[in-house]
């Protein structure tokens, strides 16, 4: 009677243990929440070194206010991928569509060659011209491109060391259409995408190897 007794009190203790444990895994975090796996993310979140964060492929903004403590309007969350686009085996999303553009919009600044014969393939959109690449010049995604509303137009570019620069509208990084000689070969540019020449990256003292750099901008 004795070890029955015993028994049935650790029984008794190993259920109390169980049912006291947090449950870990039904917990959602919000901007800056700790995460470990997409599922532990709120909303559009997506899990970036160890913390829940706006998903960059498709242009959330919800942490974008600071911790946030403000949410911004809900219209401005709903840029999502129209399609899809296979490239040499890879699949890529196509946006028409870019996030809403502010006195500081977020960006990742990009590098190309828009003199003939360069990343570009034909000549710039805007102009029907090639540029050197000592000229301060930018292709933004389709969304930011606005169907030339912004070409020949000036927006300034702010890198995280302090430096900015202004540079002019000459063409468009598509987010529609790649993977063919019109875009020599180059899979859609993603929906953030502020494509500089070289003279861009210099004027900002950034290192053109690193290849795509995050920075902010605004019209000029």
């Amino acid at each position: 009677m004795a070890s029955t007794s015993v028994l049935l009190v650790s029984l008794s203790l190993i259920l109390i243990n169980i049912i006291t444990l947090p449950l870990l895994s039904t917990a959602i975090s919000s901007c800056n929440g700790a995460c470990k796996t997409l599922n532990d993310c709120a909303g559009q979140l997506i899990c970036i070194n160890g913390k829940c964060n706006d998903d960059p492929d498709i242009g959330s903004n919800e942490c974008g206010g600071g911790g946030g403590s403000s949410s911004p309007p809900p219209t401005t969350n709903n840029c999502q991928p129209s399609g899809t686009l296979v490239c040499q085996g890879k699949s890529y999303p196509k946006y028409t569509c870019s996030p809403p553009v502010t006195s500081s919009t977020k960006a990742s600044l990009t590098l190309n060659d828009f003199s003939e014969g360069g990343d570009g393939g034909g000549p710039s959109y805007c102009d029907e011209k090639y540029h050197a690449n000592s000229e301060r010049v930018v292709a933004l995604s389709t969304g930011w491109f606005d169907n030339k509303s912004r070409c020949l137009k000036m927006i300034r570019i702010r890198a995280s060391n302090g430096k900015s620069v202004t540079a002019k509208v000459v063409d468009e990084c598509d987010s529609r259409a790649g993977c063919d000689a019109e875009h020599a070969g180059q899979p859609p540019c993603r929906n953030d995408i502020v494509d500089g020449s070289a003279a861009v990256w210099n004027a900002l003292g950034l290192n053109q190897d690193l290849g795509v750099v995050p920075v902010t901008w605004s019209m000029a």
